[in-house]
């Protein structure tokens, strides 16, 4: 367990909750096996003919690959510290009228977890929530010599949103996030700003973007990105040179952020939506976090991180998927979006590149967010 206030002292469950799988549905399964084991290099295991499971560490699941027409992020598993501040969780999503479900054994057993709740999330991502996850002592096979997990998570998410306040208000309101920093920045002449979010020791679990002055999403899937963060930067850069070798797309070269100064490129997966792969981002211990504040950066990237092999044809898509959205409106859930998220004194640095209770029971071009 962290560091951090727990919920009994300030009534928060902030460093209580982290990424701990990720669920996407997807009919190109031998393509996501070959994308995850041999280019990145996680350690895969077939469940059947219609899942895969890709770890790791310990954890018998990161993420889930199941067999449908999505080919997008379904799910997010959030996992929670202890009995109370699950409790917590629960009430806050039951009390305002949300439907909260339990997941089914098969459904926990996929996921790599012993159960498991779920509620509606923003733009129709299910969010899950569990608190004991299933290990195992199976050695890992894979290329990577290892992943950083533990009381960060599993990685970050990043998501294009045109609500992005409801979204940032929903996380607030669910999980106690903290706003890390903003990152103003220039796409194709539009003006994009991307707030960062933590719950944890992690400098940002979720991350989310919008383009300033027009309500448009210019991409299909539900999430921007996927990250995880390699052990070492030989691991993160021979992965680099495995997505090339082996064909897949790679969207951004190595580069390094501005905020929370990740080494890291994205590559394009099996299903569309990006994968980034890292290398030793700042971390927000609770000596850091007793002085933290929010922080205005210009510009995604320090160095690095250019785009690559973009064609007019993903211009067009991107288009034609914006002007789809305007008339649109894009899921939120309004019942956890509270007010009142105040806006604290931030520095600009510019750069000029049911309610169930568990303890019943146990720098142009494509679209880019740090």
């Amino acid at each position: 367990m962290s560091g951090f206030l727990r919920p009994n002292i300030d009534g928060s469950v902030f460093g209580a909750v982290h990424l701990g799988y990720v669920v996407v549905q997807s009919n190109r399964l031998p393509d996501w096996r070959r994308f995850a084991a041999d280019a990145i290099g996680m350690h895969v295991d077939e469940t059947g003919a219609d899942a895969l499971r890709f770890r790791l560490d310990d954890r018998a699941c990161r993420f889930l690959v199941q067999r449908g027409p999505a080919e997008d992020v379904m799910a997010l598993g959030w996992q929670v510290d202890d009995h109370e501040s699950f409790d917590r969780i629960v009430a806050r999503v039951a009390d305002r009228g949300v439907p909260i479900t339990e997941g089914t054994s098969a459904e926990a057993a996929l996921r790599g977890v012993e159960r498991l709740w779920r509620f509606a999330g923003p733009k129709g991502l299910a969010q899950e929530i569990f608190t004991v996850a299933v290990t195992t002592p199976d050695p890992l096979r894979m290329l990577s010599s290892g992943w950083v997990t533990g009381d960060a998570g599993m990685g970050h998410v990043a998501i294009i949103s045109r609500e992005p306040e409801s979204m940032r208000g929903y996380y607030h309101t669910v999980f106690d996030s903290r706003l890390s920093d903003y990152i103003d920045e220039n796409v194709s002449g539009l003006k994009m700003k991307i707030r960062f979010l933590r719950v944890n020791e992690r400098h940002h679990s979720i991350a989310i973007a919008n383009l300033r002055g027009v309500k448009i999403d210019p991409i299909r899937t539900r999430v921007q990105h996927i990250n995880i963060q390699s052990a070492t930067l030989d691991d993160m850069l021979a992965s680099f040179q495995r997505v090339k070798d082996l064909g897949f797309r790679m969207a951004w070269s190595v580069g390094q952020h501005t905020n929370d100064r990740e080494l890291s490129y994205y590559c394009v997966t099996p299903s569309g939506f990006e994968l980034e792969v890292g290398w030793n981002p700042i971390v927000i211990g609770p000596e850091l976090e007793s002085t933290w504040e929010p922080t205005t950066y210009r510009g995604i990237s320090i160095w690095g991180h250019s785009t690559v092999g973009e064609t007019v044809l993903d211009k067009f898509a991107q288009f034609r998927q914006a002007l789809r959205t305007v008339s649109t409106p894009e899921i939120t859930v309004p019942e956890l979006i509270d007010g009142g998220l105040t806006n604290r004194p931030h520095r600009t640095r510019g750069h000029g590149r049911g309610e169930p209770r568990l303890s019943d029971n146990g720098r142009s071009g494509r679209t880019r967010l740090g």
